[in-house]
This record gives structure tokens, sequence and C-alpha cells, in this order.
């Protein structure tokens, strides 16, 4: 990768903005789940780490160009969940995804955590997606069919960062 980003934990009033252009960017998801990703940002920035949502947020000179949100599985002992991973659509295909996604693991590990869990869409589209988490060593958990809409079902990939 020749992109020299910075990365930064904490959220700013600045974020809802650049999170939605940068979800919208992707052409990957619906209003209603851009307002869901803008959601998870606000409720940060009310209740911060009691919101359960950690950030991740990877920038080139100050613009965030893609970003992570996990946050631990309520009542697990060391189960998180990677409930976001963006990459704007202008900087796809650059190593950005691999390496927000190795420094969220790292980031999980510091914090206990011993599985990681992602989820997505089976709809072709996503076809990708299955194919990046595959690479980043998660494997195929579970399939709830129908669970989006139907034909739609929802991939679960899981993976073990400790023993």
């Amino acid at each position: 990768m020749n992109v020299d980003i910075t990365y930064r934990t904490d959220v700013r009033l600045s974020d809802r903005d650049d999170v939605r252009q940068l979800v919208e960017s992707t052409g990957f998801f619906s209003e209603a789940e851009v307002g869901i990703a803008v959601e998870l940002v606000e409720e940060n920035l009310s209740k911060g780490l009691q919101s359960g949502y950690l950030f991740l947020f990877g920038e080139l000179t100050g613009r965030i160009i893609g970003y992570t949100c996990f946050g631990p599985v309520p009542a697990t002992m060391s189960s998180y969940d990677i409930y976001w991973l963006a990459v704007h659509i202008d900087f796809r295909r650059l190593g950005i995804g691999k390496s927000l996604m190795v420094k969220t693991e790292e980031a999980i590990e510091k914090q206990g955590g011993q599985h990681i869990y992602i989820e997505t869409s089976s709809r072709d589209q996503y076809r990708t997606t299955r194919m990046f988490h595959r690479a980043c060593g998660y494997r195929k958990e579970a399939v709830l069919k129908d669970f989006y809409a139907p034909g739609d079902d929802k991939v679960i990939y899981v993976k073990a960062i400790r023993p």
C-alpha cells in the first residue's frame, strides 16, 4: 500500500457527516443502513465507551477514507462484533480495508477479545465482501435464511484471535 494513512479512535462531531458520505460512496448500503451507521457515531458521541460502539478511523490528510465500528457483544466474556468496515470508493483496492481489519483485530485483542463476528448479506453484490472476510482469516459460521429479505440470507463469519 502506497497510501500514508493515519489512524485515530476518538470520535468527533464532524464524523457524523464524514461517515455518512463515506458509507454512501460505497454504493452498497440503503438509506436506512446509512442512517444506522450515522446513529452509531451519534451513540458514541452521546455515551462514549458506555455506548458499546468503538471506532477506528483511517485518514489521509485529515479526510476519513475508511473506518470500522466494533464492540463487545453484550453478556459475553470475550466476543466482539465488527458492525461496520467501509472504505471510500475512491480508495478501494489499496489495502486500506485489510489494514483497518488488522488494526481493529489488534484493538479487540488488547481489550481481551477472543472471538470476532462479522455478518454480511448473501446477495451477489456482497460476493467480494465475503471473499474479503475469508481472505482475512474468517470462516463462515452460520447462514440465516431469508434474514434481510426473501432470498437475502445473513452470513455470519467468525475468527478466533486467541485460543
